[in-house]
């Protein structure tokens, strides 16, 4: 089913009441909610002085991919009210909201890596599930583009924060492939980068973690199944913690068993 099939059958399923709320700044409890919001409406309702161009625009955009409309909602918040309206929109009740604060943080420009990630990093850990999809989401062109700056920074500083949806982050947001993103080509190439970032993480005792750092090592076993055998083999013999056991099982998941034959 496509985003689109989504969105048009959640709409039929949500309701009208609760619709008018989301659009009046609710907090959407499921991803079918979170794709039925009407951005121009809630942005006219949170937003009163974003003037109509903006609103008219946004209108304009609705049949385009949510993650085409979240960067450009950003951009006509920010060229309407200024970067003042970060910080407003990054404690606003609707997920929506803090969605838009995280792409306002990645359209800002010029701003060192290691500020944008300090920027994104409250978002990053957001109660809610789309928010902070949309913080790795929105930051990691920057990480590409700095990667091995971007591991150094993550590797220092995210992967041993007692948040799980930090630690999380640290993995999420420079898998080489992913979802909902562009490939990150050098890993692709060479996953071997990432290892600052991947080892501190190897028996986290998050299912929230291990599920990103078996995800990870999946997305790399596309283009490097040996290295992940591999990698994996040293996990397995050096730790024998189940959450290991599971990152291993989650990572080799696609790639095919040899099976042995015997004569008859």
């Amino acid at each position: 089913m496509t985003e689109s099939e989504t969105k048009a059958r959640g709409v039929a399923s949500i309701g009208s009441e609760r619709l008018a709320q989301l659009n009046a700044g609710a907090e959407a409890a499921t991803l079918t909610e979170c794709l039925a919001v009407d951005f121009a409406a809630l942005m006219g309702s949170i937003l009163p002085g974003i003037g109509d161009d903006a609103l008219a625009e946004m209108r304009a955009a609705a049949s385009a991919g949510i993650s085409r409309r979240m960067p450009l909602a950003a951009k006509l918040i920010a060229e309407s009210l200024g970067p003042s309206a970060l910080q407003e929109l990054a404690h606003h009740s609707s997920d929506t909201a803090r969605g838009w604060a995280c792409f306002m943080v990645a359209a800002v420009d010029g701003m060192p890596l290691a500020e944008r990630l300090a920027a994104i990093r409250p978002l990053a850990d957001d109660g809610h599930f789309g928010v902070r999809e949309w913080a790795w989401i929105a930051v990691r062109p920057h990480l590409s583009a700095d990667l091995d700056q971007a591991i150094a920074l993550l590797a220092a500083g995210w992967t041993s924060d007692p948040s799980e949806r930090i630690r999380r982050f640290a993995s999420e947001s420079i898998r080489p492939r992913g979802v909902w993103c562009t490939h990150i080509a050098p890993l692709k190439k060479e996953p071997e980068r990432a290892l600052p970032v991947l080892e501190p993480l190897r028996a986290d005792p998050s299912p929230y973690v291990q599920d990103s750092v078996g995800n990870w090592l999946n997305d790399a076993a596309k283009d490097r199944p040996e290295w992940v055998q591999a990698l994996c083999a040293r996990w397995s013999a050096e730790s024998l913690s189940p959450a290991t056991a599971r990152i291993c099982r989650r990572a080799l998941r696609s790639i095919p068993t040899k099976s042995t034959s015997r004569d008859g």
